[in-house]
């Protein structure tokens, strides 16, 4: 005889989250660092301690995973191994190291009445992520919110939910240990996709809503969300190989920008060079790219000098591949290479090669991303390699913030004044 599902109001479930997170931020927002560092530490050493049972929570995702016929990269992603579950160990750890943002005061100066005014950093409050695949994003998402003072809602995709359910034990261990309300970080256990448009609805009780996952998802949450989101769509990444660049240089960068990993927001995808050096560039470029298997698509004037590759076309501009697949594009200067960047890019990533500084400042200023970079590959473009320590994501938006979102990403500022008894006259 088998046990029917229980069915669970999905609208009364996720408002009973929303009601506890919002009861618990007023906890974290003003807890001591020590004690956020304590329950990191603990979160930490609770997850290395039920590594056996994470992995083997987290086998039964990847049978279900492989019968619903997920791809390899998609399952490479959910795997959880003992090397991974150190790695979410240790990034909790790290977390724990990094200063603390909030309370942090700045710009404090005197006005012409005797009032001091600053800037003090304060929590955001309750944040609402919403991820697919990687299970690690549980543990770093949550260590990243607390650290911040937030409490957070996490809502992992389904194909992970026996992974996640396992690593939120842990967190809520470590939140008891430090003596943390366990709504500091809830897991929606639900797999039921109305609890994401739930909880991107929740204005009472959600401040900010961040997406981490493959273009539609990030595009069907900031359509519907009436809650502000932290997002990027995607990362259509450009290098410019300008005709004042060095040689050596440019093709190291490019290179990099190129293979070092393809299946990531930062990796470029189109490759912009001047003319007047193209035909010493293209070629040693396109032989180290072929040898590692990268296909070349290229436009008329590219295939000029590669006959063998590919043409491109309009959609490959706009097109991000997050695979061994380049465009390459042959520009007259810097001008049509700065429109092109800010026609057909996604505002993420974007890097000079040269040795003009006129024209190094002139691509900093006018290319209009969250990061440009001069005689640097796009992959720098990462909470870690900033100095941030780790980041929840990337943004492409204005306005909170903009390029990776670290801790100080997670909170805001309000001014404070201080005085003596003084009164406006």
């Amino acid at each position: 005889m088998t046990t029917a599902t229980p069915v669970i109001d999905i609208h009364e479930y996720m408002l009973g989250l929303g009601r506890q997170a919002r009861a618990a931020s007023r906890r974290i927002s003003c807890a001591e660092t020590a004690t956020k560092n304590q329950a990191l530490t603990a979160i930490a050493a609770a997850i290395e301690t039920a590594q056996p049972r994470l992995i083997e929570e987290n086998r039964n995702d990847m049978e279900a995973g492989a019968a619903q016929g997920l791809d390899a990269a998609l399952l490479d992603r959910l795997e959880l191994n003992p090397a991974r579950i150190q790695a979410m160990a240790e990034g909790l750890r790290e977390i724990a190291a990094l200063p603390d943002p909030v309370g942090e005061i700045s710009e404090l100066r005197y006005r012409p009445s005797g009032i001091q005014v600053g800037k003090m950093r304060v929590p955001l409050g309750v944040i609402g992520i919403i991820y697919e695949s990687r299970p690690n994003v549980t543990a770093d998402a949550a260590g990243l919110c607390l650290k911040a003072g937030n409490a957070a809602i996490l809502r992992g995709g389904s194909e992970a939910i026996h992974s996640n359910r396992a690593i939120a034990v842990c967190i809520q261990d470590g939140l008891r240990q430090a003596g943390l309300p366990g709504a500091c970080v809830q897991v929606v256990e639900t797999t039921d996709r109305a609890a994401v448009g739930e909880l991107i609805r929740m204005q009472e009780y959600v401040d900010v809503i961040v997406p981490r996952g493959g273009k539609d998802l990030i595009a069907r949450i900031s359509a519907e969300a009436k809650v502000p989101v932290i997002k990027h769509l995607h990362g259509i990444c450009h290098v410019y190989i300008d005709d004042r660049a060095d040689i050596d240089k440019a093709i190291k960068v490019a290179y990099n920008a190129k293979t070092h990993r393809y299946g990531v927001c930062n990796a470029m995808e189109t490759l912009l060079v001047a003319a007047g050096i193209a035909e010493r560039v293209l070629p040693p470029l396109a032989v180290m790219y072929q040898e590692k298997g990268v296909e070349l698509r290229g436009c008329g004037q590219t295939r000029d000098i590669l006959a063998d590759i590919k043409g491109a076309t309009l959609e490959d501009w706009d097109t991000e591949y997050l695979a061994p697949i380049l465009s390459i594009r042959i520009v007259d200067d810097l001008d049509q290479a700065i429109d092109h960047i800010n026609i057909h890019g996604s505002q993420h990533t974007d890097a000079i090669v040269t040795e003009d500084y006129s024209r190094a400042r002139r691509f900093l200023r006018e290319v209009d991303s969250s990061s440009v970079m001069v005689n640097a590959s796009t992959r720098f473009a990462d909470g870690f390699e900033y100095g941030l320590g780790a980041e929840i994501g990337i943004s492409t938006d204005k306005l909170h913030v903009r390029g990776p979102v670290g801790l100080e990403g997670l909170t805001t500022q309000k001014f404070v004044v201080l005085g003596d008894g003084h009164i406006r006259v």
